[in-house]
C-alpha cells in the first residue's frame, strides 16, 4: 500500500515547517539514507532523508508551504506498486499541533521526557528504522520521530506502545514538556500606516517561535528579579595573564568565566538549578548551561553539557564551536535543549543592566551586562573599580527569593575570586 510521508517535529518547539527544498521529484526512486527535502524549523533548515524506500510518488505540500505537523507532504509508492489517482493520504489520528494550541485547554503538564538521542545518532547511521507498519503508521500521526524512540519488541523493533507511551511522556525529539497557550490574535483590519513607509519583512519560523515561546513564558511563569553588583578587577587581570601566556594558543573571553562560574555556583546552591512541572520538581544534579547567542533573524541556545565538570579552556572553544554552527544553522536538536539554565550577556553591546526572560523549562536565567569603572566605597574611601551588574530572573515556583539572593552571592564570590574557576 502507499506510504504517506508526513511532516515530522524537527525540534522540541516545532509546531509547523516550511518545506524548504525538495531534494527528489515526483517520479523518482528513493534509497534509504538519502535526503528527500530540507524543512526550515524554528530553529534551523534541516535535512529529512529517506526511510522508506520505493518510488516518490507524488509531491503534496510544494517549496515555501507551511505545513503544521502530523500533516501528509508526499506519498511514497513501494516496488512495483500501482497507486490510484484519485488516492488521497490517510488523515492523521490526531488535530495538527498548531490547531490544539488554539482550541486546547491548558492541562497539567508531565514530567520532562528522557529521550534516547545515542538512538538517533544511531539511527542516521541505520539503513532502516526497525519499527512495525503499525507503530510506523502511529508516529506519523502523532509527530512523533521514530529514531527518539528505544524499542521494547524482538531485537529493538519498535512497536505500537512504544508510540503509545511516547505519546503520554510527551516525546518528539527529546522535549520536555510546557503547555502553550491560546494566543488573542490582533485586530482584524488594515495596518494604521502607509504602504509606502515601511518594508513588511516576513515573519521567519523562528522569530514565530521566539514570539510564541517568549510570550508563553512571560503569561505562565511568575518570573522575580534579583540583582548585584560584582568587582571585576580580579577576573579581568587573571583574563590578561591568562591570554598573554597562552600565545595565540587559545582567546578566553569574560563569558567563557562567566559560564564557568555560573556552573560553579549551581553546584554550591542546587536548589537554583531547577525545572517545574504541575506534578514535580526537577532538581538537576549536573549544570547544562544554554547561551543564547544572537543569528540573523533571531537567537537560540545552544547548551554546553556538564558545564560543572569541564575546564575553562574547553568551554571557551566549546562555545566558539556551537556558537559558529548557530549562526550557519547546523545546530542538531541534541545541541539547544536540555538546558537547566540559561545565559544572556549584552555586555558587549555597552548595556549596563537589564532584565531577561525565563526560558522553560529552566528556572531562572541571568541577564549580564557590561564591565565598566565606577565609584564605589571602600574601607571609607572612594575608589575606581571594575563594576559588573548581574540580574537573575527567576520562575518563583522553583526558586524562591531567598535561594535566589543565596545563588547569586555563590555567583559573586567565584567571580571575585575568579582562581576558583581554575580550580
Amino acid at each position: 500500500m502507499p506510504i504517506d510521508v508526513f511532516m515530522t517535529q524537527l525540534s522540541p518547539t516545532m509546531t509547523e515547517g516550511k518545506i524548504a527544498r525538495w531534494l527528489k521529484k515526483e517520479g523518482d526512486e528513493l534509497v534509504s539514507g538519502e535526503v528527500l527535502v530540507e524543512i526550515e524549523t524554528d530553529k534551523a533548515t534541516m535535512e529529512v532523508e529517506v526511510i522508506e524506500e520505493g518510488t516518490l510518488h507524488k509531491i503534496i505540500a510544494t517549496e515555501g508551504t507551511l505545513i503544521p505537523v502530523g500533516t501528509a507532504i508526499a506519498v511514497i509508492a513501494e516496488e512495483d506498486e500501482e497507486v490510484a489517482v484519485d488516492y488521497v493520504p490517510e488523515a492523521a489520528g490526531e488535530a495538527p499541533v498548531a490547531q490544539a494550541i488554539a482550541s486546547t485547554p491548558p492541562s497539567p503538564v508531565a514530567p520532562p521526557a528522557e529521550v534516547d538521542m545515542a538512538a538517533v545518532a544511531r539511527a542516521a547511521n541505520d539503513k532502516r528504522i526497525k519499527a512495525s507498519p503499525l507503530a510506523r503508521r502511529l508516529a506519523k500521526q502523532k509527530g512523533i520521530n521514530i529514531a527518539a524512540i528505544a524499542g521494547t519488541g524482538p531485537k529493538g523493533r519498535i512497536v505500537k506502545v512504544d508510540i503509545e507511551n511516547a505519546s503520554k511522556r510527551g516525546i518528539s525529539l527529546g522535549a520536555q514538556s510546557f503547555t502553550p497557550v491560546a494566543l488573542r490574535p490582533l485586530p482584524a483590519g488594515p495596518m494604521p500606516y502607509h504602504a509606502d513607509e515601511y518594508d513588511a519583512i516576513e515573519n521567519s519560523m523562528m522569530r514565530k517561535a521566539i514570539s510564541r515561546r517568549l510570550t508563553e513564558s512571560k503569561q505562565q511563569v511568575p518570573h522575580f528579579y534579583v540583582s548585584l553588583d560584582v568587582q571585576m578587577d580580579r577576573l579581568m587581570d587573571l583574563r590578561a595573564q591568562l591570554n598573554e601566556s597562552a600565545d595565540g594558543a587559545f582567546k578566553l573571553s569574560v563569558n567563557d568565566f562567566i559560564v564557568k562560574a555560573v556552573a560553579k555556583a549551581l553546584v554550591d546552591v542546587p536548589a537554583a538549578n531547577a525545572s517545574w512541572t504541575d506534578t514535580h520538581t526537577f532538581q538537576h544534579k549536573h549544570a547544562h548551561i544554554s547561551i543564547a547567542v544572537a543569528i540573523e533573524g533571531g537567537l537560540i541556545t545552544p547548551v554546553v553539557r556538564f558545564a560543572e565538570q569541564k575546564g575553562i579552556i574547553d568551554i571557551s572553544n566549546e562555545v566558539k564551536e556551537l556558537a559558529g554552527k548557530a549562526r550557519k544553522g547546523e545546530l542538531k536538536p541534541e545541541e539547544y535543549t536540555g538546558g537547566t539554565f540559561s545565559i544572556s550577556n549584552l555586555g558587549m553591546y555597552g548595556i549596563k543592566q537589564f532584565q531577561a526572560i525565563v526560558n522553560p523549562p529552566e528556572g531562572a536565567i541571568l541577564a549580564v551586562g557590561g564591565t565598566e569603572e565606577r565609584a564605589v566605597a571602600e574601607n571609607g574611601q572612594v575608589v575606581v573599580k571594575k563594576m559588573m551588574t548581574l540580574t537573575l530572573s527567576c520562575d518563583h515556583r522553583v526558586v524562591d527569593g531567598a535561594v535566589g539572593a543565596e545563588y547569586l552571592n555563590a555567583l559573586k564570590k567565584h567571580i571575585e575570586c575568579p582562581a576558583s574557576v581554575l580550580i
